[in-house]
């Protein structure tokens, strides 16, 4: 058979609109090396790279008539240095200058006729320095036959990147008519499979969604009791689902590790970071209400689905098999930030009791190269496979090394991602830990969510409130 797509990533080219493109993205900010970081330097770190990952240079063909999902295909006139761009701020490179260079370039779509990923050298930050942002198609990064190009420039060295010889040579572009008896020759091989990849339209999407995330091992039916205890009950209305336009903006905010530490060491045994994380979401969205003029009751919610890395049973399982939904009811209706982060606790122990071992903080860290880009391209992938009836928010968290990385010999020293908005949803957040930090990366649609900096302030203002009550419980 054709290197096909499966249903699930073929879903994701059906459902994509000019107001909903399916990418996900990094912002990596690095201290330039004694020698510089040029525009060249990047070109061939990267080329050296994607040697090893052939579907960087491979692109997306459609079979005649959509009879069957698309093929991957190489591409005869690839580029590298169209999807390796080269940008500037003007002075004096402001944090709010590269967002808003972030807003504009993750709204516009990937061109669909070319290998899905594009990556820019965004020069003149202030000091001096330099970030690498990246845009990659979701259905690209399966974390089998690709990882996110955000993981594989960045080492935990500093190397001087020296060329490697490019061996690489495409293989002859299929025409309609190859695709078209390729896909007459699938069905006669294997009927029953390609029946079922033929589903792959918009109806395929929830059905592809749902295998998504029974691959996780021990946790396979505990994960469908989610989906189907969930689906029972639509997420609360609220401010944060309206219909979205085709820009977006995005803001950076950086919290130290410290703090969340601080508040599990005062809190109940039970009490993890990512708990503290999302108590402080939590009071983010309630305070960003209030400001608002919103009325928030006691019992008002906010259903956040949360991706999160499962223990398989088999040691050797993909990324892709390690990610499963967690749905948690964001207590956003409860004024104590203490019993905020109870509740929350509480919520979260229930989803592991069914069986599911999460993996720990430092077990991710220690993956190969920078595991969380990859990561919070599959926690995307679920997020946008997923009816958007059941959750009003996507939130990824991923733990990062403590340790410093590089690109080639730029140290990196802060990583934001950026996570792609779900039709209807005003509001991503994703958030990575690195060095002592804690970056949390904030896409929201630029005119549904004109306020985000509201937001992102009352993020800091969350995470003081919540260390001042556990620090002081008087």
């Amino acid at each position: 058979m054709a290197d096909r797509l499966s249903a699930l990533d073929a879903s994701f080219f059906y459902l994509q609109d000019r107001s909903t493109p399916m990418h996900v993205g990094s912002v990596m900010i690095f201290e330039p090396p004694e020698g510089g970081f040029e525009y060249e330097d990047l070109v061939s770190l990267v080329s050296n790279r994607i040697a090893f990952v052939p579907r960087y240079r491979q692109k997306v063909r459609h079979v005649p008539g959509r009879l069957l999902p698309p093929v991957w295909t190489d591409d005869e006139h690839f580029d590298v240095s169209y999807h390796v761009r080269r940008s500037g701020l003007p002075k004096p490179g402001t944090a709010a200058q590269l967002e808003e260079f972030v807003g504009r370039i993750q709204a516009r779509s990937l061109d669909p006729h070319r290998p899905l990923w594009e990556l820019y050298l965004v020069e003149g930050l202030e000091g001096g320095r330099f970030a690498i942002v990246t845009k990659t198609h979701i259905a690209l990064v399966d974390g089998i036959h690709a990882i996110d190009i955000g993981q594989i420039i960045v080492d935990q060295e500093a190397t001087r990147e020296q060329p490697i010889p490019q061996a690489w040579r495409a293989s002859r572009t299929p025409s309609g008519l190859d695709l078209l008896l390729g896909a007459v020759g699938d069905v006669a091989r294997n009927p029953l499979s390609v029946a079922h990849l033929a589903t792959s339209g918009v109806r395929g999407a929830t059905a592809g969604a749902q295998r998504l995330v029974r691959q996780g091992g021990a946790g396979a039916a505990s994960a469908a009791g989610v989906l189907a205890r969930v689906a029972t009950r639509p997420a609360p209305d609220s401010p944060l689902n309206r219909s979205i336009s085709v820009h977006r903006r995005f803001q950076m905010v950086s919290t130290q590790l410290a703090d969340y530490r601080r508040i599990r060491a005062q809190s109940a045994e039970t009490v993890t970071v990512h708990d503290v994380v999302l108590a402080t979401i939590t009071g983010a969205l309630r305070g960003w209400l209030l400001a608002r003029g919103e009325v928030v009751p006691g019992g008002e919610r906010v259903r956040a689905l949360v991706p999160f890395s499962v223990q398989p049973e088999d040691t050797d399982t993909h990324l892709a098999e390690e990610v499963s939904p967690m749905f948690v009811d964001l207590p956003v209706g409860e004024a104590r930030p203490k019993m905020r982060l109870h509740q929350i606790a509480y919520a979260t122990s229930q989803h592991l009791d069914g069986g599911r071992s999460a993996i720990d903080a430092a077990s991710i860290a220690e993956l190969a190269g920078f595991a969380p880009p990859t990561l919070h391209s599959l926690g995307a992938r679920l997020g946008s496979a997923m009816s958007r009836r059941l959750f009003n928010l996507v939130v990824t968290n991923v733990p990062g090394p403590q340790r410093t990385l590089y690109a080639g010999d730029a140290p990196m020293i802060e990583s934001y991602p950026v996570i792609p908005l779900p039709k209807g949803q005003t509001l991503s957040i994703g958030l990575t830990s690195y060095k002592g930090r804690v970056d949390f990366g904030l896409t929201a649609d630029r005119e549904a969510m004109s306020d985000l900096d509201l937001f992102g302030q009352c993020l800091v203002d969350a995470l003081a409130e919540l260390l001042d009550e556990t620090e002081d419980p008087a």
